[in-house]
């Protein structure tokens, strides 16, 4: 089921919606090509400002529920990325994807689920409706699983 952009199944593994953002960002990077492709002329902080205004938030719509997704499905969206900033900045094969990131000052995708979560945790904390505050405070019903939820990042 999609509901305001983003796609529920029935056991929350997000991974169709994952695979579906992942279709949508590869559409949006073939049209993008000429200006972030090898033979542009931007420079690259100019390409750095595309990727954080027109790509990245069609990765982060949502992540506050999908954060919690398995490891396995985030990585989808983390190959991605390291795909994209290799291609923008033409890095040669030798240079880790970690120095890509801090050189470049962008978050990985765990990195901007936990603080996503955070945020939407202390607005629940701050809300005036003091039910919302409920929510943090009462203990987790008994997993059966071994899922992980939105906030169990926070701790």
């Amino acid at each position: 089921m999609k509901y305001l952009g983003i796609h529920f199944d029935k056991r929350l593994t997000w991974k169709h919606h994952i695979l579906q953002t992942r279709k949508h960002l590869n559409l949006k990077t073939r049209n993008l090509y000429w200006i972030l492709g090898r033979h542009s002329p931007l420079s690259l902080r100019n390409k750095v400002l595309i990727y954080k205004v027109i790509l990245r938030p069609v990765w982060t719509y949502g992540i506050e529920l999908w954060g919690c997704a398995s490891t396995s499905n985030i990585e989808i969206l983390q190959r991605y990325q390291s795909k994209l900033l290799r291609l923008i900045t033409q890095a040669p094969w030798y240079v880790t994807n970690q120095t890509l990131h801090r050189d470049l000052g962008i978050q990985t995708i765990q990195e901007v689920s936990k603080a996503k979560a955070a945020a939407h945790c202390h607005a629940l904390q701050v809300h005036p409706n003091p039910l919302l505050g409920l929510c943090l405070t009462t203990p987790p019903p008994v997993r059966r699983l071994r899922r992980k939820w939105t906030f169990d990042e926070l701790n």
